[in-house]
């Protein structure tokens, strides 16, 4: 393990250390100070290349709030009303839901509907032309699933109508670097390559055949397939959804930004209730999923997340190429959550392991 760790915030290193994942890394961000900022392994699985403090990784739907950070910036501004019919933004949309519906999961629209193959990743105006001519599966605004593929597309594609801009680049102009889709050449090189835990993996994360979740992550294929994952054509694709690549330092600066004020407010309750997607109960804020112990944030495929605490003042983030459970993230909300709320140090250099 390298990097740093503030007086008091060894417990939360020391949960993050007990399984390396061989590719991975830990930033805790308290009123936008580090207080823990820590990593391991490497970016590849030869072990060739150490995993440092500019590699990227695929976090899936751990990006999935920086598209909604995108609509309420433009919404503050006077260009989007979140209560309007998305057509008035998007003319040849035709399910009746608002923006807010799609901001919060609401748009009864969880899959692409048209069978696509895997090069169609690439094409931005085919995959939001299908959603546009789509019927929804059932009434918006009435049930919750999360849009795990589409809400990319159908926030980024409103971002686009309204400002002009690709998504990506209203992204890196607006609220950051590296919460980065399609990729540049540059970026591309810095990015980790992923590996499953275990090859049963894909199959175990499929969901129950023809169910929301089971549809929703299949089409287009690829999603869950190592050799489009880790490929040029998924990394210079825009997939907000689910390919935002980043690292635990720009994830946890992103909801720093948010408790801040610096970025607009997420954790406003839009939804309680069963969620047909996640076939759980949810509380949907703008992107982000709310807890009862008043944390909020939103996880991602095969371990990954960011939240913020904002009762401690947190912001925290944890990347893994390592696709496999979240019984790190676990480890490490368990530990943050003993602290008390007016935790203040100084940080020091933390010990290789």
């Amino acid at each position: 393990m390298e990097g740093f760790i503030a007086p008091g915030f060894e417990a939360v290193a020391a949960a993050f250390a007990v399984e390396p994942r061989g590719g991975s890394a830990l930033t805790v961000l308290r009123h936008g100070e580090p207080v823990v900022d820590v990593r391991e392994g490497w970016r590849d699985p030869a072990h060739s290349l150490p995993w440092d403090e500019n590699t990227l990784v695929n976090v899936y739907s751990v990006g999935k709030p920086i598209l909604a950070a995108a609509v309420l910036i433009l919404a503050g501004r006077g260009l989007i009303d979140i209560s309007a019919p998305t057509a008035a933004y998007w003319p040849s949309f035709q399910t009746k839901a608002t923006v807010r519906d799609l901001l919060a999961h609401l748009a009864a629209l969880p899959s692409f509907p048209v069978e696509r193959p895997v090069a169609a990743w690439s094409d931005w105006d085919l995959l939001c032309a299908d959603l546009a001519a789509a019927t929804p599966e059932w009434e918006p605004g009435t049930v919750a699933a999360e849009h795990a593929m589409t809400y990319g597309h159908l926030l980024g594609e409103v971002v686009r109508r309204v400002d002009g801009r690709p998504p990506a680049q209203f992204v890196r102009d607006e609220i950051g670097p590296d919460l980065g889709f399609a990729l540049s050449d540059a970026d591309m090189s810095r990015c980790a390559d992923l590996e499953f835990e275990s090859p049963g993996w894909p199959a175990q994360t499929l969901g129950e055949p023809g169910s929301v979740h089971a549809r929703a992550v299949s089409n287009p294929p690829g999603a869950r397939d190592l050799a489009v994952l880790n490929s040029p054509l998924w990394r210079r694709a825009a997939v907000p959804a689910i390919n935002t690549h980043t690292s635990s330092r720009a994830m946890a600066q992103f909801y720093a930004d948010v408790l801040a004020g610096r970025l607009p407010a997420l954790a406003v309750p839009q939804y309680t209730g069963f969620d047909r997607f996640l076939d759980s109960d949810v509380t949907w804020g703008f992107g982000v999923q709310i807890e009862a112990d008043g944390t909020w944030g939103q996880g991602g495929l095969g371990g990954n997340a960011a939240w913020a605490d904002p009762a401690r003042g947190l912001a925290i983030a944890y990347v893994t190429r390592r696709l496999g459970d979240f019984d790190a993230v676990d480890r490490i909300e368990e530990t943050l959550a003993q602290l008390p709320a007016d935790s203040s140090h100084a940080a020091r250099p933390a010990a290789d392991s």
